[in-house]
């Protein structure tokens, strides 16, 4: 069985943003059992103070390893490296990797949550006609500095929106784009509860829909 620096870099993700009561423990540069003070083979724990992790790793077949994380102001970024030659070259090369990232990149919040992103959204057969459509969780990337000027969003509207409406239930997408790239596409949600309309006026929302689907 084999993993690529992709999964590695996916699992550190996991551990720094699923179980972040833990992750400490990978920034302690010794450990001590039975009188033995075992150092902490990430070196870049000693040369770098935005540095608070990961994994180091060895074997004949992989060589020397090092999934490393380090967080400055708002980003984070992990590094892999895999196959290095030695312990001192796993680390410098992991160092290069990270102090090229914090150079050449930066982490932006596009979209925060309660941002209205499409606005007056029809609505089918409610007490109110219009809906505002928001987003439940930040969109935040981490891109080239100046990319995010090339970003392109695309709102994609459920084709019908029929009351009853609950806060928060899904009713389109919004994807973000990069030069032709996917890289967020994420719930949009409605901003407020929609109530079904009384029994005639939802007879006069069907006549209409009727028409403009026969027309259409």
């Amino acid at each position: 069985m084999v993993s690529t620096a992709r999964d590695l870099s996916i699992l550190a993700r996991a551990i720094i943003q699923e179980h972040p009561e833990h992750y400490s423990i990978y920034s302690e540069k010794y450990f001590k059992h039975n009188n033995i003070n075992q150092p902490n083979r990430n070196r870049l724990l000693w040369r770098d103070s935005s540095v608070d992790g990961l994994k180091t790793g060895h074997t004949e077949a992989a060589g020397y390893c090092l999934v490393a994380s380090a967080k400055r102001k708002n980003m984070r970024l992990i590094s892999v490296v895999l196959g290095a030659t030695s312990d001192k070259t796993r680390a410098s090369q992991s160092q290069k990797l990270l102090s090229y990232g914090f150079r050449y990149f930066n982490t932006k919040t596009i979209y925060a949550v309660g941002d209205i992103i499409k606005e007056n959204a029809k609505v089918w057969y409610g007490e109110d006609e219009f809906l505002n459509l928001t987003i439940s969780d930040d969109v935040t990337l981490t891109l080239a500095r100046g990319a995010e000027k090339k970003l392109e969003a695309n709102i994609l509207i459920d084709e019908q929106i029929k009351a009853p409406i609950v806060i928060g239930q899904e009713l389109g997408r919004l994807q973000v784009s990069l030069e032709g790239e996917i890289l967020v596409d994420t719930p949009l949600v409605a901003t407020a509860a929609v109530e079904q309309s009384g029994l005639f006026s939802r007879f006069i929302d069907w006549i209409v829909l009727t028409i403009t689907q026969l027309l259409s």
